[in-house]
């Protein structure tokens, strides 16, 4: 297996603050979900052990009619951030991949971008030189690749990048690298009365055209970060025009934030893999009354994944980490709990 690529450190807010002016699953993948539902195990790609009894307990008490852990469905709020929880964030995060190839994309119509950074070191592949540039340079590649178009124009360029790229490792479309045991619990916990919802760093509009594909969330019980949109009348046809402008990051202190005034209400259970999941899981777990639970993801497999926490340029796992042993939440060891990762494995 070839090692992660060294990638320069990247600060993820500033990535962030950038690549949230962005905006299927295949029937197999779905159809799998739904086979899982019907089986004893509700759980089928997760070993026994301590992380899926946790689980598994944690809804039975939530759900136990009487009993003094229950709490009503329209209570039953669980939030999962997207990168690293649900699908890969190695060795990039997939919204990056998104960024370069619209700029290789356009590239021929744009002679001067050969000499011109950040947008050279695009083009040569050489990505220390990108980030080099600094959120100067990151706003630039998104001004000329993803603002100035309606949100209906971005949502098909979104899906026909999604249908055509390929994960490099993998030889796969990123909605096949989905990992099975998250969809699994995604099913079971909407089995249970559970409403599942994404609370993801990486731009709403990303994300929204493909979600429900392939997780079974809709769009508007998707939060992510967002950039402005300017209500316009073209042609007598009302459309909403996105800005180079940003308006919300939905990572670290922002996730409850964003949680907060999407949903309402506080969540009973929130699944992460990172730092920037941190503040989503303190808002979900401490100093509120009844069952709680929150899971972290940790990347420990190189061989069918990635293993990466600490030292990670992206996806960092290390604070957080630290307080999941203090604050008792549930640290899945991929390499160790899960029997298979994709459902292609």
């Amino acid at each position: 297996m070839k090692p992660l690529a060294r990638f320069p450190r990247i600060d993820r807010r500033v990535l962030l603050s950038s690549l949230a002016m962005l905006p299927l699953l295949s029937g197999s993948l779905r159809s799998t979900v739904a086979v899982a539902q019907t089986q004893r195990d509700p759980l089928p790609s997760w070993n026994e052990g301590a992380t899926k009894t946790s689980i598994l307990d944690f809804v039975a008490r939530v759900t136990t009619q009487g009993g003094p852990d229950f709490v009503p469905p329209a209570q039953r709020i669980a939030t999962f951030d997207n990168d690293g929880t649900l699908w890969v964030e190695q060795p990039m995060y997939v919204q990056l991949a998104f960024v370069l190839d619209r700029v290789k994309a356009q590239a021929a119509m744009h002679p001067e971008w050969k000499t011109k950074q950040p947008f050279a070191g695009v083009l040569d592949g050489d990505l220390k030189a990108v980030m080099a540039s600094g959120e100067k340079g990151l706003v630039e590649l998104i001004a000329v690749t993803h603002a100035g178009m309606t949100t209906a124009e971005f949502e098909k360029i979104v899906t026909d990048w999604l249908s055509t790229a390929r994960d490099h490792r993998f030889k796969r479309p990123y909605t096949e690298l989905v990992y099975q045991p998250m969809l699994e619990l995604l099913a079971y916990l909407r089995a249970n009365g559970f409403k599942t919802f994404i609370a993801s760093g990486g731009g709403i509009e990303f994300m929204r055209p493909w979600t429900d594909r392939i997780y079974g969330v809709p769009p508007e019980q998707v939060i992510g970060s967002s950039i402005k949109t300017r209500f316009e009348m073209r042609d007598g046809i009302p459309v909403l025009f996105r800005l180079p402008d940003m308006n919300f990051i939905d990572d670290k202190a922002g996730k409850p934030i964003g949680i907060n005034e999407h949903i309402g209400r506080r969540p009973i259970a929130a699944f992460g893999n990172s730092d920037g999941d941190l503040e989503m899981l303190q808002w979900t777990t401490l100093g509120a009354t009844g069952a709680r639970f929150g899971l972290i993801v940790h990347h420990t497999d190189t061989e069918r994944e990635y293993a990466y926490d600490r030292q990670s340029h992206f996806g960092k796992l290390d604070v957080a980490l630290d307080a999941a042993a203090v604050n008792r939440w549930t640290v899945v060891d991929m390499k160790k709990d899960w029997k298979r990762i994709f459902a292609f494995d």
